[in-house]
């Protein structure tokens, strides 16, 4: 079910987004007609997950242009539209790349905009299917002689498939083309404090797949790894660093940080555009602080004391010293050992 799953979709002159805040317990479809209204559902998650945005993104330029052309925009008025999405969400690099690609077809007009939208949404896809492929069969060789020929335990952060992406998935990629050759026990999803992407996006997309998981509170992946219930962790990401320093959901380097500890892999699973060489290291990526209601509320109820402020970074960084692997379409990198994305990307 998921492998047809489109968080991001055309509709000839509108988008549609599967509203990601409402899952799992309502599947219904926002029509966006307008940059605000774009603007507001990536701001606010309806949208999410890096290349999933950088979908919407690409299809943001021919929202602009329509937009314009009812309002009576000027160029400068529609270019500054383009900027406001290109910033809406400042850590994920994806959203600029696929932004910035589409506008070199700005001045070719509305179909030349959509076309090429529409290529950066069938390319993310193609991505998506070589890493799985590239992540499993690095996965079963480095493994097979520790676990040998029986299924995988594979621990996730956040979410990572269909939702967070235009198809199929990044890390939950991987981890569908495992359960896909058979080689593939349980899933952990950690839930994902404060949003719980995890418990309500993860675990709904495994249940279509018919994958058995357990969803587990962040603070138990440690545990759960040390204990030796898990054969390897398999992340997402938001940017990677020219030194495979990597930013993902926040809770994520506790994840790695326990892995290097119990000698498993720690992958981290992404297409090459979100890859920044521009930024050198973890040190230079911006971390989107979200609102304190975030993690002082629960469904609108305050939870924390009235005093009480909230520290809320959406992301944390990961050093690529703790990467195992960095699997992207073009195969696997092995960050740890040396290999950087800076010097073979």
């Amino acid at each position: 079910m998921s492998q047809e799953l489109r968080a991001v979709g055309w509709t000839g002159n509108s988008l549609a987004l599967i509203d990601q805040t409402l899952l799992p317990h309502r599947n219904e479809i926002m029509d966006v007609r307008d940059v605000d209204t774009l603007v507001d559902a990536i701001q606010r998650l309806v949208v999410r997950g890096a290349p999933a945005i950088g979908a919407a993104g690409a299809y943001g330029v021919a929202l602009a242009l329509i937009e314009g052309e009812r309002e009576g925009w000027t160029e400068e008025q529609v270019r500054a539209a383009v900027a406001r999405i290109r910033e809406a969400r400042p850590t994920a690099v994806n959203l600029m790349v696929c932004v910035d690609r589409v506008m070199t077809r700005f001045g070719e007009g509305l179909e030349a905009v959509l076309e090429e939208a529409a290529v950066v949404q069938r390319e993310d896809v193609e991505a998506n299917r070589a890493m799985g492929a590239h992540g499993a069969d690095w996965l079963l060789k480095r493994l097979a002689a520790s676990v040998g020929d029986r299924p995988l335990r594979i621990l996730t952060h956040c979410n990572t498939g269909a939702l967070a992406t235009a198809g199929w998935g990044t890390a939950l990629g991987v981890i569908r083309e495992l359960h896909a050759r058979g080689r593939l026990e349980v899933v952990y999803a950690d839930e994902t404090r404060p949003l719980l992407q995890g418990s309500r996006l993860t675990a709904w997309e495994l249940v279509q797949e018919g994958i058995p998981h357990y969803v587990q509170a962040d603070g138990a992946a440690a545990g759960t790894i040390l204990r030796g219930e898990v054969d390897a962790a398999i992340v997402g990401a938001d940017r990677i660093a020219a030194n495979g320093d990597t930013a993902n959901k926040v809770g994520t380097v506790g994840v790695a940080l326990a892995c290097a500890d119990a000698g498993i892999p720690f992958l981290v699973a992404a297409p090459t555009t979100t890859v920044d060489l521009a930024t050198a290291t973890g040190d230079d990526i911006h971390i989107e602080l979200r609102g304190e209601a975030e993690v002082l509320e629960w469904a609108g109820v305050r939870t924390a004391p009235a005093e009480s402020r909230g520290h809320n970074p959406a992301f944390d960084v990961t050093p690529g010293r703790l990467v195992t692997g960095l699997v992207t379409e073009r195969g696997v990198l092995e960050v740890s050992a040396g290999e950087f994305p800076g010097e073979r990307l």
